[in-house]
C-alpha cells in the first residue's frame, strides 16, 4: 500500500515523501540511495506515516505536508490533530496571534 511520510533527519530536520513500500524507502534513505537532501543529513528516521488508498494519494499528503510549517509537521507526528487548523498561516486564529502588542501589553491590530 502507498504512503505519505515524515523522516527525522540526523540534523533534526525533516525530509517529507511517498512511496509504495516504506520499509524499502527508509532503508534506502539510510544506504544514501534517497534523495540528496536524506542522503547529506543520514542517519534518519521515521517519524510519521499514513497509509493510503492509492499512490496519488500519497503524493497528495506529501506535497499537502511539505507545505506545512516545522510547528505544524511537529503537531501531526505528536498525534496533536486539534492543533493543526490553528497552526495552518491563513487561519483566523493564527493571524490573530500574530498580532503585535503595544507597550502596555495590550494588542493592536
Amino acid at each position: 500500500m502507498p504512503f505519505g511520510y515524515i523522516l527525522r533527519c540526523a540534523d533534526d530536520s525533516f525530509y517529507v515523501g511517498s512511496t509504495w513500500d516504506l520499509e524499502r524507502r527508509l532503508g534506502e534513505h539510510n544506504e544514501g540511495l534517497g534523495a540528496a537532501y536524506t542522503k547529506r543529513r543520514r542517519p534518519v528516521s521515521l517519524a510519521w506515516s499514513a497509509e493510503v488508498g492509492r499512490i496519488d494519494e500519497a503524493y497528495a499528503v506529501e506535497k499537502q505536508v511539505q507545505g506545512w510549517s516545522r510547528a505544524k509537521r511537529q503537531a501531526l507526528i505528536d498525534g496533536r490533530t486539534e492543533l493543526l487548523s490553528g497552526l495552518s498561516s491563513r487561519s483566523w486564529a493564527a493571524l490573530r496571534d500574530r498580532r503585535t502588542s503595544d507597550d502596555t501589553g495590550d494588542q493592536v491590530s
